[in-house]
């Protein structure tokens, strides 16, 4: 029950979040700061509340590693919804996000020595390349798209530039706090309502030095109907998710639930999307798969589904 729970909140959520942040960057151009501003106080809140019992609750984990660990989360959803505003669009958004997996392995055969199989090998190679194909077409529409003077566009390509190498030290950020979740989770045991609170609390005073960006967009926010509430929902489902599941299913589901996203934001947003880009998709998600040897486990599951049918039949 928990993990198809996990598993609905995950694709409802997450989806519906993807919708509202599109809408919301082309409304509200810039306003990166305080979606995530807002997200981190309601989660603080409902955690003080629910989790702590208002303090009374004392954690499993030091805070003193939930310090490390929020740091680095504070910094990575800041610069990932920053990046909207340096001419990323929110399809090359997703798909570099996707990349998670060549940066897990990377920092893992660096810090923590690990090994991996050919297979493996390749699933990242192709991810990789997938990435870079979508990321080269990118490039080519913003060269494109830049209207105006030779200086303009210019201009425009830097930024474009800038916000690419925001997403990719997220990206290494995110692959580095994944890895030291590990060995906190291995050492004190898995508290994901306890992790959820700690994540989202501890970062709030660094909000501090955005209080002016973020003022400016609660004016503009407060004259506008606009509402958001699946943020939470999709951050909800991903903690029960890596609690409940094995990390390749939660793998499989999040891989799923962006590439539905990928094409909702295509197809109802019309954004620009050329054969290339597909090809890159395709490559990207093919990659992922190979890496969770989804093949092998439903060829597992087939295997013992015909066991428990020789044995019925015997």
């Amino acid at each position: 029950m928990g993990t198809a729970f996990a598993i609905v909140l995950v694709f409802v959520g997450c989806c519906s979040n993807v919708v509202s942040l599109e809408l919301l960057v082309r409304e509200f151009p810039g306003c990166g700061n305080i979606v995530t501003f807002a997200q981190f106080l309601f989660i603080a809140l409902e955690g003080f509340i629910f989790e702590t019992k208002f303090g009374r609750k004392k954690p499993a984990i030091p805070v003193s590693n939930y310090v490390i660990m929020v740091t680095m989360f504070f910094t990575v959803s800041v610069i990932n919804n920053y990046a909207l505003n340096f001419n990323i669009a929110m399809p090359l958004h997703m798909i570099f996000r996707s990349g998670s997996l060549i940066a897990n392995m990377i920092l893992g055969i660096i810090i923590l020595k690990k090994r991996y199989s050919a297979s493996k090998y390749l699933s990242i190679a192709l991810v990789s390349a997938g990435i870079f194909i979508c990321t080269i077409m990118s490039a080519k529409q913003v060269n494109v798209s830049s209207e105006g003077s030779e200086d303009q566009g210019f201009y425009a390509f830097i930024r474009w530039l800038i916000g690419i190498a925001m997403l990719t030290f997220a990206l290494l950020m995110s692959a580095r706090m994944g890895i030291f979740q590990e060995t906190l989770y291995k050492q004190y045991g898995k508290h994901s309502k306890e992790a959820l609170f700690y994540n989202h609390c501890l970062p709030l005073p660094g909000f501090l030095l955005l209080a002016s960006d973020i003022y400016n967009h609660c004016i503009h926010f407060s004259q506008s109907n606009f509402n958001f509430p699946f943020r939470y929902v999709c951050i909800r489902g991903v903690f029960i998710l890596t609690t409940e599941c094995a990390s390749l299913t939660v793998t499989l589901v999040v891989t799923l639930r962006k590439f539905l996203s990928l094409i909702f934001s295509i197809i109802y947003f019309q954004n620009p999307f050329t054969a290339w880009h597909w090809v890159g998709t395709a490559v990207v998600f093919l990659g992922t798969l190979l890496y969770t040897e989804v093949w092998s486990s439903v060829q597992a599951a087939l295997r013992g589904a015909d066991a428990k049918q020789q044995k019925k039949a015997e």
